[in-house]
């Protein structure tokens, strides 16, 4: 008989919620299948069979609370799967030959042989109007569920919850003219894939405009330690990512030393590993600035809350063609709304706007972040 226990949680994490079981009892189980899901405060940990069997046992049901190393479930190996099935079928084989020997056959023939017996006469039923009833009305759908949030969404709740509460967040917004960044994008994305095996995205422009601007505005870059703050000689950057569990925001690290291609490699890698529920939990510890893209939803413009314990997010939106006003001008331009929400007890107003506009420089004229002026 094998078990099935949690596997070893990270160091921050003491227990884990069972998400869903993937095989019930009675299952057979090849080698490396998933049989079961845990829900930590951060990622989905999927529990692999580490031989193949059948699953005879389920000790933790879906929702509970299990602790590291505790069994889940049991399961029978091969040859125990086998040999308690085959007295199990040598058993129901031979029900089968006494069933069959045992079956009446001659009392049926002698019956057949009895005279039929008429069947009595059905009485005559008068028919009964039926009386015309009204349609019924169609009752209201008012009904309600109530579910159980998920471990990770708890989390998530909390500390967007704890960001609004423990820090003076205030929100600054401007606008870029994305006319460079979409010309320049055409022009080598097909060059640019080719080379690097990836297509080249918003992202990376905006990620490369970020590490820039943190390199001027090193306060953007720090956090509040107690009574102190805390600076950072490198940029981590947090990438906000969408999946089916909720919100997870996986760190590139060492963004300042990346290619383009690294960070468009990077983002896809996340995006896809945040839907299968493979991202590490260290993977999204850590982490000095983040970048938010509401806009893939065709968010124009929102006001994005901190990733404790940074200091700033940027936020992203949609790129929609607006009239602007360009040498004295109306003209139609492509145009982005920025936000950047910061904690104002460590950056000042003066401090954000001037963030906020270096990125704004660096994205309307492309050759800044080539040239890092």
């Amino acid at each position: 008989m094998k078990e099935v226990r949690v596997p070893v949680l990270p160091e921050s994490i003491s227990e884990a919620t069972v998400a869903a079981w993937h095989k019930k009892p009675g299952d057979y189980v090849e080698l490396d299948d998933v049989i079961v899901e845990i829900e930590t405060d951060k990622v989905v940990l999927e529990v692999p069979a580490e031989e193949a069997g059948v699953l005879t046992e389920i000790l933790a049901k879906e929702g509970e609370t299990v602790n590291e190393e505790q069994v889940l479930g049991l399961l029978n190996d091969e040859s125990e799967a086998s040999s308690e099935a085959a007295p199990e079928q040598e058993k129901a084989t031979q029900e089968s030959l006494e069933a069959i020997q045992a079956s009446p056959t001659e009392p049926a023939k002698e019956e057949s042989r009895e005279e039929p017996v008429a069947p009595p006469e059905t009485p005559k039923v008068e028919p009964v109007a039926t009386p015309e009833t009204q349609p019924s009305q169609p009752m209201s759908n008012r009904m309600q569920e109530r579910v159980p949030m998920t471990r990770i969404r708890k989390t998530i709740a909390n500390r967007l919850h704890s960001a609004t509460q423990n820090t003076a967040m205030l929100t600054t917004f401007n606008e870029i003219d994305m006319s460079e960044i979409l010309a320049m994008r055409s022009s080598y994305k097909e060059a640019f894939e080719k080379k690097y095996a990836v297509k080249l995205g918003f992202m990376s422009f905006f990620v490369k405009a970020a590490v820039e601007s943190l390199k001027k505005f090193p306060t953007v870059n720090a956090y509040i330690d107690g009574d102190d703050i805390v600076y950072h000689a490198f940029c981590d950057v947090s990438v906000a990512v969408s999946s089916d569990r909720g919100l997870v925001v996986p760190v590139l690290r060492d963004a300042h030393k990346m290619g383009m291609h690294d960070i468009e490699k990077g983002i896809v890698d996340f995006a896809v590993r945040a839907q299968d529920g493979t991202l590490g939990i260290e993977e999204m510890s850590g982490g000095t600035f983040t970048i938010s893209n509401g806009g893939v939803f065709g968010s124009l413009l929102s006001t994005p809350i901190l990733n404790s314990p940074q200091s700033a997010i940027l936020g992203m939106h949609k790129t929609q063609e607006r009239p602007v006003v360009v040498n004295g001008e109306i003209v139609i331009r492509p145009m982005m709304y920025l936000a950047l929400s910061y904690d104002h007890r460590i950056i000042d107003g003066k401090e954000a706007v001037q963030f906020l506009i270096s990125i704004k420089e660096a994205l309307e004229d492309p050759a800044r972040l080539l040239l890092k002026v």
